[in-house]
């Protein structure tokens, strides 16, 4: 679980497959525990997560967690997970360098623990189905699943994982609207739909 912590830090806007290779490097010079990490010169610790990028920043993110970790849990998982979801959340957001999604990712991933994680991609797929919710919030986003799905992590988890490859391979910025298959309707459309998005229509009618 400390891993899966290390990589919802190192994953904030990378690619994951440099977020594996950052992980490696870590791995590699025996540095992937939160002592290592305490103990590891800032500039050592950047340039071993240098491949996910943003690294001078993320070496002082995963400092200062590792810091928080010792001084408030020392080094317990099971302390840190043994809190509630709401207390664990408000002391995640206070360390620096975690906001919402990857507090969310720490808890449902390292924690095991339901909470619906919502990222760019989850964004991009309910936007385009016309039921964004209001206000335009990390919040409301996170409440239009939690409201209407049971409160259970393996479900959110494979939730969540099926809306990130449904983002990467149909609905991406460029939509191949008439191949997703949450938009039955739109095989009958002949062309391109870039930047019609038929799947609000069809949503909305039903």
């Amino acid at each position: 679980p400390f891993e899966v912590i290390v990589g919802a830090i190192l994953t904030q806007s990378a690619a994951w497959t440099n977020v594996e290779k950052a992980i490696a490097n870590l791995k590699k010079a025996g540095k992937l525990s939160p002592d290592a990490l305490r103990r590891l010169p800032e500039a050592e610790l950047a340039r071993l997560v240098h491949p996910c990028g943003y690294y001078n920043v993320k070496a002082r993110k995963l400092k200062a967690f590792a810091g928080w970790f010792g001084e408030q849990y020392d080094d317990s998982l099971d302390k840190l997970f043994a809190q509630d979801i709401d207390d664990l959340r408000y002391r995640l957001l206070a360390v620096y360098g975690i906001g919402e999604e990857t507090a969310d990712s720490i808890i449902l991933y390292a924690g095991n623990k339901p909470v619906f994680i919502i990222d760019a991609y989850t964004r991009r797929i309910i936007d385009r189905l016309g039921i964004s919710p209001h206000p335009n919030s990390y919040p409301a986003y996170q409440k239009l699943f939690m409201t209407h799905l049971p409160a259970d992590a393996a479900l959110f988890n494979e939730y969540h994982a099926l809306l990130v490859r449904l983002a990467k391979e149909t609905c991406r910025k460029q939509p191949l609207c008439t191949q997703c298959c949450l938009n039955p309707e739109t095989k009958a459309v002949n062309g391109p739909t870039r930047g019609r998005f038929p799947c609000a229509g069809f949503i909305q009618k039903r």
